[in-house]
């Protein structure tokens, strides 16, 4: 009796700390049945001993790899496993990663059974794969694209054909056009939208940073640097965005059209040349031939990188997607904020229809995120919720264009010398409109006699302010 009680406090020890340790235990007999299952091993598992005991060990689990339990394995093959990640699924359906440790259990020279220590990472492997998804899947696509106008509606025309290609694209449009939304719409539409879809923005970083994170480093290039691989390789098989690719350095634009060119990239201090398969699409926030004569763009970095151009217009350009445009961001922060505003009165829309919005559509989303947060208890967005340069018209009245001054003016080569910028802006405005009244305004055949593609010409009288 005094063995058997002693026996039993022992039991009851063990059984204790089998419960209390945080990891799971799991194990089985030679003939693989479960003979031991601990508390935290029900929880990882969401199932009961009654589940689990005395029950053979494949009839209450499937197993995502082909060679099979690693607790099968310690017990059939002696193997010992450290530190092995696993995916399984219980009867039920319940997917579960663990990181494991795995062992047979011997009695002598004989194995009675095999036991395995569990650490759960479900939900971290969950993460990491919904983070290297979201990689491969990006948020816009044409749907995204809001706006009916003429001008919206041509670019947005434009954009859908340069998804059949692999070419490079270059998108034109001042801060806060959608440049990446349109981007992101490429890629979608594109056959390599399970591809990664990697995003950089050039200026953010300085030139010594921005090469190796776009290029990668070999160890040892530098003190401190480690072997890791650059943005071109993740985009791998897919899209890499450049945004403000104008403000590279001349050098670095030189390595990324060598690049582009050879279809092959070399880490920082390496000496292999690597192969990739990259779609690059870049954006640039001003007239790139601007860009190009005031050495901010290389000429022959923008001719590979525009083998399609497209000219997202400004929304002073486009102020009749202004309606639309507020109706989606004030559904976007009705659900946001939990609110319920029905929209902005006539005035606040008659005093947006006058605005000139430098900013563009970012600058109007934010302006109705402002406007609703200090919505109280009204149903409508009024000119009381608007910013100061909003509610004061003077600020931003934008002065009426007279038809003297929409037509073509006169251009005298002969007259007294000016400033070289301005006299180029009005050369260029005379010719233009020159070729369009010689071809009776059809702008396919006016951009053909001046040397320029039908959307660059486009392009060009908006920033000349010519209809």
């Amino acid at each position: 009796m005094e063995q058997y009680e002693q026996i039993r406090k022992q039991l009851t020890i063990y059984e204790t700390l089998i419960n209390e340790i945080d990891a799971g235990i799991h194990v089985i007999d030679e003939y693989g049945k479960t003979i031991i299952y601990n508390d935290k091993m029900m929880e990882i598992e969401s199932l009961s001993r009654e589940d689990v005991l005395n029950k053979d060990f494949l009839d209450i689990f499937k197993f995502k790899d082909k060679q099979g339990s690693t607790l099968l394995e310690a017990l059939h093959h002696q193997k010992v496993s450290a530190h092995k990640k696993q995916t399984y699924f219980t009867k039920g359906g319940k997917e579960i990663t663990t990181m494991n440790r795995t062992f047979p259990i011997y009695d002598g020279e004989n194995i009675i059974g095999a036991m395995e220590v569990a650490k759960d990472v479900t939900k971290l492997e969950q993460l990491i794969r919904r983070n290297m998804e979201q990689k491969g899947n990006t948020r816009y696509t044409f749907d995204s694209i809001i706006g009916g106008s003429q001008a919206i509606s041509e670019v947005i025309e434009h954009t859908k054909r340069a998804t059949r290609t692999p070419s490079s694209v270059l998108i034109v449009g001042e801060t806060g056009t959608g440049k990446e939304l349109f981007a992101q719409s490429i890629h979608n539409g594109s056959d390599r939208t399970q591809r990664p879809f990697i995003s950089q923005n050039c200026a953010a970083m300085p030139d010594t940073l921005i090469e190796s994170i776009l290029f990668g480093t070999s160890k040892g290039a530098f003190t401190g640097a480690t072997e890791k691989i650059g943005l071109f390789e993740q985009a791998e098989g897919g899209t890499l965005l450049l945004d403000e690719i104008n403000s590279l350095s001349p050098a670095l634009q030189a390595k990324l059209l060598r690049a582009i060119q050879e279809k092959s990239i070399r880490r920082i201090g390496d000496t292999i040349d690597r192969k990739v398969n990259v779609r690059i699409i870049s954006t640039i926030n001003e007239d790139p031939i601007e860009a190009i004569a005031e050495n901010r763009l290389r000429k022959d970095l923008f001719y590979r990188l525009s083998v399609v151009s497209l000219f997202i217009p400004a929304l002073r350009e486009r102020k009749e997607d202004i309606p639309l445009l507020v109706e989606s961001f004030i559904g976007k922060y009705n659900q946001l904020f939990r609110m319920d505003v029905s929209g902005v009165t006539d005035e606040v829309q008659e005093i947006f229809q006058q605005y000139d919005w430098p900013g563009n559509v970012r600058e109007l989303e934010h302006i109705i995120e402002g406007a609703m947060n200090l919505v109280i208890d009204e149903e409508w967005i009024d000119v009381c919720h608007l910013p100061y340069n909003l509610k004061n018209k003077t600020h931003f009245l934008k002065q009426k264009v007279t038809s003297s001054e929409r037509a073509a003016p006169s251009f005298n080569v002969q007259a007294e010398p000016h400033h070289l910028k301005d006299y180029l802006h009005e050369a260029e405005r005379y010719y233009i409109n020159k070729a369009l009244e010689k071809h009776k305004y059809h702008k396919t055949n006016a951009a053909s006699e001046l040397g320029l593609s039908r959307q660059t010409l486009q392009y060009r009288m908006k920033r000349l302010n010519i209809e």
